[in-house]
């Protein structure tokens, strides 16, 4: 599709440098991104799509040329940051904390060039790096499962045990046990983001042993404990994305992870003023960074709803 496109461009310069009119390059003039995809790629229905949804409004609304490659085509995060920055970029974003290393590596190279690092903190001069406050907005999923849990055993599935998933954890079990300190919390880390069968597996484990509840920071894999609540009649948690319609009489809630306005408000920085704040960018709920998506399907007594509401209330008011 790419190659096609560059056909029809150059075929149509030749013809105007036929009449006599100037060539003029088509992309002269706009700020270009490029963005080095995470491990899992386009596809995964949570981090990645959500990310691309950012870049997407950018491209439709600012008018920025996003350029974008995933690591089945590079091969390495190496060779694809390379490339970017070789292709002219403006800035060039690591989606995730698993190109870190090399995406480091790159930056020693090209000293002039803006890196953008999200998920992961960097301490090289070119680098941003974004994060968020993800235990913030998982303490008001925990708050929510321990809320609507009639067994009072949930359950959580980390993609991998590193410290952005163990945010989501941590965040999880704190705003369960703000709501009952003796509530059960089955945990597992399936150690893949990338397969929605052993997300299923995990999660039918866990609602084996009397979870009612599921919550999981997964990718693609936390999709399949989603599809496996949905099958087994117990209420899920999503999770970046508001990922109601993969599982409709499953999911109560997802925890909103807005990366999309993250990556869209940076891009248009640097749209206005060819710069970009330096060092690390940490956003939570005061950013409204993090938050709960509408809540679908729940059975809640007056009282119930009044106390979710109020925990929810009172544990935001804490955060700020």
């Amino acid at each position: 599709m790419k190659l096609k496109l560059l056909i029809v461009l150059t075929t149509a310069l030749l013809l105007l440098a036929g009449c006599g009119l100037e060539e003029k390059d088509p992309l002269e003039g706009k700020v270009k991104v490029g963005v080095m995809l995470s491990e899992n790629g386009l596809g995964d229905q949570s981090f990645s799509d959500l990310a691309f949804a950012g870049l997407t409004k950018a491209r439709d609304e600012e008018g920025i040329v996003v350029e974008y490659l995933e690591l089945a085509e590079t091969g390495t995060y190496e060779k694809g940051f390379r490339e970017l920055v070789e292709s002219g970029n403006n800035l060039v974003f690591a989606l995730g904390f698993t190109g870190q290393q090399e995406l480091e590596k790159v930056a020693l190279d090209f000293p002039d060039q803006k890196f953008v690092l999200v998920d992961a903190v960097s301490e090289a001069a070119n680098i941003t790096s974004i994060t968020f406050k993800e235990d913030e907005g998982s303490m008001l999923a925990g708050i929510v499962a321990a809320t609507v849990s009639k067994s009072q055993v949930i359950g959580f599935i980390g993609g991998m045990e590193v410290p952005v998933i163990q945010r989501f954890e941590k965040g999880f079990i704190q705003g369960a046990k703000l709501v009952n300190p003796a509530i059960v919390i089955l945990n597992e880390y399936a150690d893949n983001f990338d397969n929605d069968g052993l997300g299923a597996e995990i999660a039918s484990k866990m609602i084996d042993n009397k979870a009612d509840v599921l919550y999981a920071a997964a990718g693609f894999t936390g999709v399949g404990m989603l599809k496996e609540a949905e099958k087994r009649g117990i209420y899920a948690i999503g999770v970046d994305s508001d990922q109601y319609f993969y599982a409709e009489q499953a999911v109560i809630t997802s925890m909103m992870k807005n990366i999309d306005s993250a990556l869209f408000n940076i891009i248009h920085t640097y749209k206005e003023s060819e710069a970009i704040q330096s060092g690390h960018i940490e956003l939570g709920l005061a950013e409204n960074a993090v938050g709960l998506a509408p809540f679908r399907g729940l059975e809640l007594t007056d009282a119930e709803k009044g106390k979710l509401d109020a925990l929810i209330e009172q544990a935001a008011l804490e955060m700020e």
